[in-house]
């Protein structure tokens, strides 16, 4: 199951020295209902390898608005405690899985 992160503890994972995936989404919005399982779904699939979390962006402002988060969902992919690939909007699982495998 993915990791649900706020303002308060995202930079503790970001900087957690593995992978990091994290998808910014809202309850009201459609396509991240589309995303949504695609993410639960790697996030099993990744356990041990990849951290990979949610963060409910109506819950938590201050860290969207540090990277800039405009679209949701978008999807962060973060080594070594940077931003290395970002998806907008709503992809395949093979596209989520393709920028993920590039993070290992």
């Amino acid at each position: 199951m993915a990791l649900h992160v706020t303002d308060g503890n995202i930079k503790e994972i970001i900087n957690s020295g593995k992978p990091v995936v994290i998808d910014f989404w809202a309850e009201w919005c459609g396509p991240c209902r589309m995303v949504g399982p695609i993410i639960e779904e790697l996030a099993t699939e990744y356990e041990g390898k990849v951290i990979i979390c949610k963060m409910d962006v109506d819950e938590n402002v201050e860290t969207p608005q540090e990277y800039g988060i405009r679209n949701i969902p978008t999807i962060l992919f973060f080594k070594d405690g940077k931003i290395v690939d970002k998806q907008v909007g709503a992809a395949q699982k093979s596209a989520f899985v393709a920028k993920i495998e590039s993070l290992l």
